[in-house]
């Protein structure tokens, strides 16, 4: 018998390939912010929530899409689940699947038309666009459906199953599927005009930015810095929510199923933070990190660097996505950027920042108030930590993600967590490793279980 040596008896643990390039979407950003410098000083008749917005976000998105078509030609990827040889076309098909689509987007709609929080004036820009680009929206799906569906190796999708559904055939329908569905629609209705108005305030301070006034102090700089990386960030999230398109891959694919997934996810976004943290998780009371080293301008300087450091790789973390970002959604498998350190790196660097700016364990003289601001702030961070572990159990059930998270509690940065703490290693389709087997080889014991992709 040949000696197998104990090299070769070593399974290779390597990082799987990134469905994204980080040099295409640094290209598209350039673009994009070459707009941004274009408006200044040419877009001043443009309204700055509106037009200027969707001015900024087609110059990284077109770019992206253009480059990606050329060079990674995602329509080729499985899971683009196209082949453009088929040429197996329907009108019936299509009809139905356009049946379902505009249910879904009616849907959206009522949405919008039944709850109070959509009818104050914080959303009006956002209205806005969508009225005047949804009319031309739902005019270009019917080619696109004709096109898509022609090359779709399994053309009975979630669209068509709810078209289906509503002529009444329950022949070949899924609820579970349908759900997905609605599920991925829940996901857009929700976070698309949050973010849309975010990222239109956070333009209109770079539109109007005196920059003459970097020249004065490092409050300047800082203030500056702020706000234009936060705009990098929601430029590529509100680009993200927008791009969900199954002829660039960048399909919603499964949406996450679970409460306490949803829960943890809403939780830290208005109008629910609001709600939840000026009851129970107000930890930032007192006054932030400038107060405490205006004095010091030397301390104030390297305090608010690393707090902007801290920020930049927050954002670092939202390049990578290119048109691919969402919360709450499976999209394709990140590895590259700083996702080839660690899992989480927008969680960790954003739970970091909140520790610096806010600093509660000096909001007050009193001790114990600063120990009850800081364990306040100590829970803030376990609603990220459970959104860290909730997207994993979801992503689990792609093998490419169980690849990568073997990679990672391998070689990541952290990887010493895991083995001083056994239970946070990761284990597909669980929360936690609480079962003394293999945490990177087993799977969910229900094959059945919600966290099983639907057929699309």
């Amino acid at each position: 018998m040949k000696k197998i040596t104990k090299a070769a008896a070593v399974d290779p643990i390597e990082c799987p390939k990134a469905p994204t390039s980080i040099t295409i979407n640094l290209i598209a950003l350039a673009i994009s912010l070459l707009a941004v410098v274009w408006l200044r000083e040419y877009g001043q008749d443009f309204a700055v929530r509106t037009t200027s917005l969707v001015i900024a976000c087609a110059a990284l998105a077109l770019p992206i899409i253009v480059l990606e078509w050329l060079f990674l030609k995602p329509y080729r990827n499985p899971s683009a689940g196209l082949d453009f040889r088929r040429r197996n076309r329907s009108l019936r098909r299509t009809a139905i699947k356009l049946m379902g689509f505009y249910l879904s987007v009616g849907s959206v709609g009522f949405v919008y038309w039944l709850f109070p929080e959509y009818h104050g004036s914080f959303y009006d820009n956002y209205f806005a666009v969508v009225r005047a680009v949804l009319p031309w929206w739902l005019l270009l799906a019917i080619p696109y459906f004709y096109l898509v569906d022609g090359a779709m190796q399994q053309p009975r999708d979630a669209y068509w199953q709810l078209g289906s559904l509503l002529l009444g055939n329950r022949a070949h329908v899924s609820g579970r599927a349908i759900g997905q569905l609605y599920l991925g629609w829940l996901v857009k209705l929700f976070f698309l005009p949050l973010m849309f108005v975010y990222m239109g305030n956070n333009l209109n301070t770079l539109l109007n930015f005196d920059f003459a006034r970097l020249q004065d102090s490092f409050k300047a700089v800082f203030d500056f810095t702020f706000n234009f990386l936060f705009y990098i960030d929601l430029l590529f999230v509100t680009v993200g929510y927008v791009c969900t398109l199954r002829l660039f891959d960048s399909h919603i694919r499964t949406a996450e199923p679970s409460f306490l997934g949803w829960g943890v996810a809403l939780i830290s976004y208005q109008p629910f933070w609001s709600m939840f943290s000026g009851t129970y998780l107000k930890y930032d009371e007192g006054p932030a990190w400038g107060f405490w080293f205006w004095n010091t301008p030397l301390m104030y300087g390297i305090w608010g660097s690393i707090i902007l450091l801290l920020i930049a790789i927050y954002v670092w973390a939202s390049i990578p996505f290119g048109i691919r970002f969402s919360n709450l959604t499976h999209r394709g498998i990140l590895t590259n950027g700083p996702y080839r350190f660690t899992k989480h790196p927008a969680y960790i660097s954003k739970n970091l920042s909140w520790w610096m700016i806010s600093m509660p364990f000096m909001v007050s003289a009193s001790g114990s108030e600063a120990l009850r601001h800081s364990v306040l702030l100590l829970l803030v961070n376990f609603v990220y930590f459970m959104r860290a572990r909730t997207e994993e159990r979801h992503l689990s059930w792609d093998p490419d993600y169980v690849a990568y998270a073997r990679y990672i509690e391998a070689r990541g940065l952290f990887a010493f967590v895991g083995r001083w703490v056994p239970v946070l290693k990761f284990r597909p389709g669980h929360l936690f490793n609480l079962v003394g087997e293999n945490p990177t080889g087993d799977r969910p014991s229900e094959p059945g279980s919600a966290y099983k992709p639907a057929a699309s």
